[in-house]
C-alpha cells in the first residue's frame, strides 16, 4: 500500500458507534493517502505501508478533527458593555429592545471592512485552532442589508480558504429586524428572502439557511417563508429555536426536515419527538446558557429518549457567546447539561458533522473519510471534557495535511 503518511505509536478515539467507548482503538495506526484515511486499525494489523512520512505520536490519542458547528465568528466591534449591563440585573431581552444586542453589531459590521472583518475574525479562529478545530460553520447575520451581508459571506468563505479550516457558510438574513426597517419588519422580511437570500446563493456564498424564531426576533410564519425560499434554491436549513421561550421552533425545525435546531432550552415533548423522528439534530451551546446565566437547560434525558442526536458548539459571538474555544465547550455541556464526556467528544465530531450534513466526509476516523484529525497530550478521551485552560493540542492535520 503507497501513502502520503503513516502515523503510528498511538491510541485513536475513532467516534465510531456501536463498539467500544469512543470508538477506542489502543495501539493504532492510519494511513492518510490523498487527503483521506486509507486504513484505520491496530497497528498489530497494519498491512505493509510504503509511507513518504511516518510521524511516531509516542502514546498520543488521535480524534477527529473537532467541528464547530454553529458560529457568528465574523462581526464588527464587540459588546463587551452588554456584559456589564447584564451582570448588573439587564435581561438580554431588555437589552435588544433599547437598540443594543444584535442590532448594536450590525452597526459596527456594516461599517468595517472586509479586510478588518477577516482580520479579527482570524484572532477569533485561532482559539479554535488550538483546540482542535479543523471544521467551522460561520453565519452571517450582522450585516442585515444587501452589501454587508454579501460581506460577510464573502469573509467567511476566504477564511475557508486562507484560514487553516474548512468552513461552511449560514445565511442568516432573519436574525434582527435592522433599525431602518424597525416601523417596517414586512418590507425587511421580503428583501432577506426574496432579495438577500437569492443574491447570496448566486455568488455561490450559502451552504445553509438560518433564522432566529423568537417572539423578540421572527414568528414561525416568518422563518417558513424563508425556508420556503430556500427550499426553492435547493439549500438545506437549520433554527436557531427555542432558546427564551417555547415558540414552536423545534417543531418547526423538524417540519422542513432542518439539519439541527440550536439552543432548544425551552422546547417542549411535541416538539423534541418531531426533532426525532425528522432526525434534526440538537445543537447544545453551553456558551450562551453560561454567558445569559440561564436556569432552564436543554431538555438532554428528553432528547436521549426520542433518540435526538446531539451537537455541542461555541455559538462563539460577540454578545451572549464569547467563547473561542472548543474543549471549554466540551466542558460546559457536561457541567452544565449532564451530557458524559464520550457524548460531548461525540457532539464535536460525529453529529457536528450531521448537524452540517457533512456526516459522509468527517466527524469519524474510518476509511475514506477527509484525514482531518487532532493529536493530543492526554491519557485518556475524557480528559478533552475536564480540562479548563489547559493546552491538550499537539497536532492538527487538515486533508491529512499538518496544519
Amino acid at each position: 500500500m503507497k501513502a502520503d503518511r503513516l502515523l503510528i505509536d498511538c491510541h485513536a478515539a475513532t467516534m465510531v458507534e456501536g463498539g467500544t467507548a469512543y470508538g477506542a482503538i489502543e495501539d493504532a495506526a492510519v494511513v492518510i493517502a490523498d487527503g483521506r484515511i486509507a486504513w484505520i486499525g491496530p497497528r498489530a494489523e497494519l498491512p505493509q505501508v510504503e509511507a513518504v512520512e511516518t510521524e511516531y505520536l509516542n502514546g498520543r490519542w488521535l480524534t477527529p478533527g473537532l467541528i464547530d458547528c454553529h458560529t457568528h465568528l465574523v462581526f464588527g466591534g464587540d459588546r463587551s458593555g452588554e456584559f456589564d449591563q447584564r451582570l448588573g440585573g439587564a435581561t438580554y431581552e431588555e437589552i435588544a429592545r433599547a437598540g443594543g444586542g444584535i442590532v448594536s453589531s450590525v452597526q459596527a459590521t456594516r461599517a468595517a471592512s472586509e479586510e478588518a472583518l477577516f482580520a479579527s475574525a482570524k484572532t477569533r479562529l485561532e482559539g479554535l485552532k488550538a483546540t482542535g478545530v479543523t471544521t467551522v460553520e460561520i453565519k452571517s447575520g450582522y450585516g442585515l442589508d444587501l452589501d454587508s451581508e454579501l460581506k460577510m459571506l464573502r469573509v467567511a468563505r476566504r477564511i475557508g480558504r486562507e484560514g487553516g479550516v474548512h468552513v461552511r457558510t449560514s445565511y442568516l438574513g432573519l436574525h434582527a429586524v435592522p433599525p431602518e426597517h424597525r416601523a417596517d419588519r414586512e418590507t425587511y422580511v421580503d428583501k432577506a428572502v426574496d432579495e438577500i437570500l437569492p443574491a447570496a446563493h448566486a455568488e455561490g456564498l450559502v451552504d445553509a439557511v438560518d433564522a432566529y424564531c423568537e417572539p423578540i426576533a421572527f414568528s414561525t410564519a416568518e422563518v417558513s417563508r424563508l425556508f420556503e425560499k430556500a427550499r426553492s434554491l435547493g439549500l438545506p436549513v437549520k433554527l436557531h429555536a427555542d432558546q427564551l421561550s417555547n415558540g414552536g421552533g423545534a417543531a418547526l425545525a423538524a417540519r422542513y426536515r432542518a439539519l439541527s435546531a440550536d439552543h432548544i432550552e425551552h422546547a417542549d415533548d411535541d416538539g423534541v419527538a418531531a426533532m426525532g423522528q425528522a432526525g434534526v439534530v440538537a445543537v447544545l451551546l453551553p456558551g450562551a446558557f453560561l454567558m445569559l446565566r440561564e436556569t432552564q437547560a436543554p431538555p438532554v434525558d428528553r432528547l436521549r429518549a426520542h433518540g435526538v442526536r446531539m451537537a455541542v458548539a461555541t455559538d462563539c459571538n460577540p454578545g451572549t457567546s464569547p467563547l473561542a474555544s472548543m474543549t471549554a465547550a466540551l466542558n460546559l455541556a457536561c457541567v452544565q447539561f449532564r451530557l458524559t464526556p464520550e457524548e460531548a467528544l461525540a457532539g464535536a465530531t460525529r453529529e457536528a458533522a450531521r448537524a452540517l450534513g457533512l456526516q459522509d466526509r468527517c466527524g469519524t476516523l474510518e476509511v475514506g473519510k477527509a484525514a482531518d484529525l487532532a493529536a493530543w497530550d492526554i491519557a485518556r478521551p475524557a480528559e478533552l471534557a475536564y480540562w479548563l485552560g489547559k493546552p491538550l493540542l499537539h497536532a492538527r492535520w487538515i486533508d491529512g495535511r499538518r496544519s
